[in-house]
Formats: structure tokens, sequence, C-alpha cells
């Protein structure tokens, strides 16, 4: 057998063994939508008055699309008494003007506006959540960032879990909101599929060990008991972190019933592509074994190199199968994750997105693995292993 004749059906035993274990994965990922849809049917409803006033913290930077649309989503709950506090690092952010307007259009809502200074951690948002903890005059906080949009049942739906003392922290499920362009809605979709499905497969296997960013919900106590926000405050994914802190502490961690909108704006290749291999980055480190083994989930690459390994070695009808059964994998996750569990319209509306997607994550993967060296709101930073980060001076190499 010559040496390139060795090479192909090496490349198609990689095809067959990703075709599996991307099969694998799926099953899982529609077991894992049953289980949650399922007990979110359970969920019973809380009357208002047992349900505690809440705080909500919201970090803002910078003048984001629909800034003021997301902010004043958080000022039209359904729920008798919170306050809303939102933090900026610096008094000439252009965030505040936006948020300013807002704050005074719902004037029976309480809010302040907190600026921080420059902050002194490596996690920016983290300090932010920090500072309004301490001016914050409830047992319970909501944080959330603020590309994020929300329904009026919001508030009700993710605070009624942490009246059992054993639940020490709630998030979300989101899905991608796209406000135009064709690599926003790469980003979108994959927010949607992608991750949900990864989520929902962990929840499965495991329950919930980390918190989501788009909204994390849990009370001051549990907060204390992990050593509140400093704990996390060198951590690239903070959400992560609080989530995996507060689960070693003894606390259960509730997946959410509420799916929210992450807001994705119009977004260059360039930029998609930074942010993308930014959060991967951030999960190599944080979950670096789980992340290995995200290789084997993707279908579209699998299917495309055992479709030219059959094809190199003359088996044409078994190309066109690995080929066709991975298309159809993403297909129907796309369906059944994007649309049945956190009803994206595009996931049932532009299910082609999604098979192109899953090419580009595989892409965004490799990528992770190339350097621990990151950029983040014009910082550059280091990744540490564990999921910890340095803060590296302007061109520097430290």
């Amino acid at each position: 057998m010559s040496g390139f004749r060795l090479i192909e059906w090496i490349f198609l035993g990689l095809a067959v063994t990703g075709t599996i274990s991307s099969t694998i994965f799926l099953v899982l990922a529609l077991a894992g939508a049953w289980h949650y849809l399922r007990a979110n049917r359970a969920a019973p409803e809380v009357q208002d008055t047992d349900l505690p006033p809440v705080s909500v913290l919201k970090p803002v930077h910078g003048l984001e699309p629909a800034l003021g649309e997301n902010i004043e989503s958080f000022f039209r709950q359904d729920y008798p008494d919170y306050e809303v506090l939102i933090a900026a690092a610096e008094e000439n952010d252009a965030a505040l003007p936006v948020v300013r307007e807002v704050c005074a259009r719902y004037p029976h809502i309480r809010s302040k506006i907190l600026v921080t200074g420059p902050p002194p951690w490596p996690n920016p948002p983290a300090y932010s959540f920090h500072r309004m903890t301490a001016i914050s005059q409830h047992e319970i906080l909501v944080t959330s960032d603020s590309d994020v949009y929300v329904a009026p049942n919001y508030l009700r739906e993710v605070v009624a879990p942490l009246l059992d003392k054993n639940n020490g922290l709630v998030t979300c499920l989101y899905r991608g909101k796209n406000l135009g362009g064709f690599w926003s809605a790469l980003d979108a979709i994959g927010m949607s599929v992608e991750m949900t499905a990864g989520v929902l497969v962990a929840n499965l296997l495991e329950g919930m060990k980390f918190g989501l960013g788009p909204t994390i919900a849990l009370r001051k106590d549990s907060l204390a008991k992990i050593g509140g926000y400093p704990a996390v405050g060198d951590y690239f994914s903070n959400d992560f972190a609080i989530g995996k802190f507060v689960a070693k502490a003894g606390y259960r961690v509730i997946l959410s019933r509420h799916v929210i909108d992450h807001v994705v704006p119009y977004m260059t290749f360039r930029r998609m592509w930074e942010r993308q291999v930014r959060w991967a980055k951030g999960t190599r480190e944080s979950r670096p074994k789980g992340h290995v083994g995200t290789g084997l989930i993707f279908a579209v690459p699998h299917g495309i190199l055992g479709f030219a390994a059959a094809e190199l070695l003359g088996f044409p009808r078994l190309a066109i199968l690995l080929l066709g059964m991975a298309l159809l994998n993403r297909l129907i996750e796309c369906w059944a994750i994007g649309w049945k569990v956190v009803r994206d319209p595009r996931a049932r509306n532009a299910m082609w997105l999604y098979p192109v997607r899953d090419l580009f994550g595989f892409l965004v993967w490799s990528a992770s693995y190339l350097s621990r060296k990151t950029v983040w709101r014009d910082n550059r930073y280091r990744l540490l292993e564990g999921g910890r980060i340095v803060l590296r001076e302007p061109g520097g190499n430290k």
C-alpha cells in the first residue's frame, strides 16, 4: 500500500470516527433538550407575595447597538419590587447618556448609576458587579450583560428558584438576536444552537456546574460563601467560574426555563472571528478536557473529510453517505435545539446557516490552541491554566 493510499484510509477512519461521535453528541443533545423541557413544564408558579425584592446589576461599556432597548427591557418587568443599578468605568462613557434617558422615563423604578473608575482587576465586569453589590439594597442579585434583551416575565422566572435555599445560583439559556449581516448571523446561530446544545448536554450528564454570563441570579449568602466577586476577579470567564465555585460550595446551580435574547451587532468577518476565538480560548482554559472533546462533536468537517477520502478511495456511495449524514445531523440539531428549545426563528427558517456555522466552529476550535494571548475591550491578556488571566501592557509580551 502506497503512502498516499494509507493517508487516505487514515482520513477515512478519522471521518467515520467523527461521524459516530457527532451522532452520539446529537443523541445526547436531544435527550438534554427533552430533560430540560420536561423539567420546565413542572415548574410551579409563584405568587407576588412570595417574590422577594431584587437588585438588578448591569455594567455598561460604550454605545452598543440597541443599547437603549436592551436597558429599557429591564425597566419593564412584571415584578413587584426591584431596583436597577448600572455601572460604567468612566464618567464620559458613551453609554451613560442613553442609560440616563431610560432611567428618566421610568421614575417609578428605583435606579442608580455608578462610575467605578478604571478596574483594578483583570476582569472589568466582575469589578463592576463587586462595586454595585456593595450599594445594592436587596439580598437577591440579578446580574446581566448590556447586550441582553429580556421579556417582562424575566425576573419572575429567574428569581423563583432562589426561594429554595439549596439553590445558590440561577442562569439562563439564550438565543442570538442578529441585527444584520452574514457574519453576525453565524455568530447568532452559534449561540442559539451550538452553545445551547453544549449546555443541555452538560446539564443532562452532570447537572449545571457553571454560569452563563448573559444572566446570573444569586443570593448574597451564596456569593459570600465563595468569597464574593474578588474570588473571580482574575478569571477570564467569570460567569463560568462563579457558577463553578457556587456548585463546589454545596449549592445547586439551576438552569432557568426563561430564555433571553443575546443581541449580536453587525460584525465584519475579522471582528466575529476574534470574538469567537477569544471565547473558545476562555473555554479551553476553563474546561480543558471538555474543550478537547469538543473537536469530536462537529459533524460537517468530518463529513467533508469523509467525502473527500471515500471519493479518493473509490467509494462514491460512502462519500455521499458520510456527507449527507453530517448535513442531516446539523439540520436536526438546528431545528430541535435552536427552534424547539430556544425558539430562534432563524433556526427554523434558515437552517442552512447552521452547517456553515458548524464548519466555522471547527476552525475556531482549532485556532483556540494556537496561543494563550487574547484581546478584550482593547486590553491585552494572557490566559493561564485554570481560566485565570493576566493583563499585559499594550504592545508587551509578558
